[in-house]
């Protein structure tokens, strides 16, 4: 999800009321130090796209080595949070498809993700290989991907898609918020009862690749056609349960079954849209509006100004901590410990629950999984270790493909 950030987001104090009577989480001394020996890897997070926004996408303007109240992201707060392994999303909306624009962005997005990594060195590093994730994070830094977000950014060339890889992307949303000729989206009409072999295609070559799958944002007939071709375990880079929240952004129970024959993981997202029933019928209404404003509005400024004044008039609750560990909870009882994982949308989304304010809040979910009896083991899995295990395993089948 795209979203600029309106208003001012909470601190990040690793104590805090939770409204509605739930229990407060307070990290404990365990806590931390379960928190502090895992590798933290967050599926997505949409910084890149703050950049973008700035005034002639300046990095002056942003500076992460200061606090940055509006943002959900900086390096201090990063620190807190143990982050040890960052996706930053490279987004482009869906409307440069049409506009043949796509490529273009998507590669001044990708630009600015390495802009940001040279602009910070003692604090990130390119990671091309699960190797370099490890021995990154050994040496101090967070190590640092690139999703693509949507495959309408490779413009339907697959000569495009083995230049991201090149450029460091590690995987791909097959579709965002629009269905493509080739692979349909979850929030929009099918184009093509899925994936269309072209779509096959573009699978198979990411296989080939090692660049993972992503089925965040697809639809679930989609997601089941994907689960039938690749060779390789997919991600759901920031997306939820279904059950718990029917939004068709997350995952239904049979997906998830066939992620975890798959070898898969969900990383799940923090958006309050996505996480309470509530907020899954306000999301569906608001992304209504959003393709009837998209309509009307070609200007971008005069887009995002009329979904300001909806959302200003349509508040939604924000939920907090708790369901997100319940669906943590949801997808380890159906799919298993090994196939869950986190990706926070943060930075991309202008709700987030309480007590997971922003980046710095990571240890509270190591505390919730301990209070609900997991394990070190099991919580250094969902916090990374299973997202790490999924991309070492389609290297290794990219090497069988080549």
């Amino acid at each position: 999800m795209r979203i600029i950030l309106f208003v001012l987001m909470a601190g990040c104090a690793l104590a805090a009321e939770v409204p509605g009577g739930r229990k407060t989480i307070t990290v404990t001394d365990e806590a931390r130090r379960i928190h502090a020996e895992a590798l933290v890897v967050d599926g997505h997070n949409d910084l890149p796209w703050q950049f973008r926004q700035a005034k002639d996408m300046d990095f002056r303007v942003i500076d992460l080595r200061k606090p940055q109240k509006q943002l959900h992201t900086d390096l201090a707060r990063l620190r807190v949070g143990n982050v040890g392994c960052q996706f930053w999303s490279a987004y482009v909306p869906s409307s440069t498809d049409k506009k043949r624009t796509a490529i273009k962005q998507t590669m001044e997005q990708i630009d600015i993700i390495h802009r940001l990594i040279d602009r910070y060195p003692d604090a990130f590093e390119m990671a091309a290989t699960s190797e370099d994730i490890l021995r990154i994070r050994k040496a101090g830094k967070i190590a640092s991907l690139i999703g693509v977000e949507g495959g309408h950014s490779i413009d339907s060339s697959i000569g495009v898609l083995r230049v991201y890889y090149r450029l460091g992307v590690r995987y791909m949303t097959l579709t965002h918020s629009e269905s493509l000729e080739w692979a349909d989206s979850a929030t929009d009409k099918p184009r093509c009862a899925g994936l269309s072999k072209f779509g096959e295609a573009v699978v198979g070559e990411m296989n080939r690749l090692g660049m993972l799958v992503d089925i965040s944002h697809v639809s679930a007939e989609c997601m089941r056609k994907v689960l039938k071709v690749t060779k390789a375990p997919v991600i759901a880079s920031h997306s939820s349960a279904y059950a718990l929240a029917d939004h068709p952004r997350n995952v239904p129970d049979d997906v998830l079954k066939l992620v975890k024959a798959n070898g898969g993981v969900i990383m799940v997202n923090f958006y309050s849209g996505f996480i309470t029933p509530e907020g899954a019928r306000a999301t569906k209404r608001s992304m209504e509006m959003v393709r009837k404003l998209r309509a009307e509005y070609t200007d971008e400024a005069a887009f995002q100004s009329a979904m300001q004044a909806y959302r200003k008039e349509n508040p939604f609750p924000a939920g907090s901590i708790h369901d997100v560990i319940a669906h943590i909870e949801h997808i380890a009882k159906v799919a298993g410990i090994d196939h869950v994982g986190i990706g926070s949308d943060f930075d991309g989304i202008e709700v987030v629950p309480n007590q997971l304010e922003d980046v710095a809040t990571y240890p509270r979910i190591t505390q919730g999984l301990l209070d609900k009896g997991y394990n070190r083991e099991q919580i250094h899995k969902i916090l990374g270790g299973n997202a790490l295990r999924v991309l070492r395993e389609a290297e290794k089948v990219a090497s069988s493909l080549r």
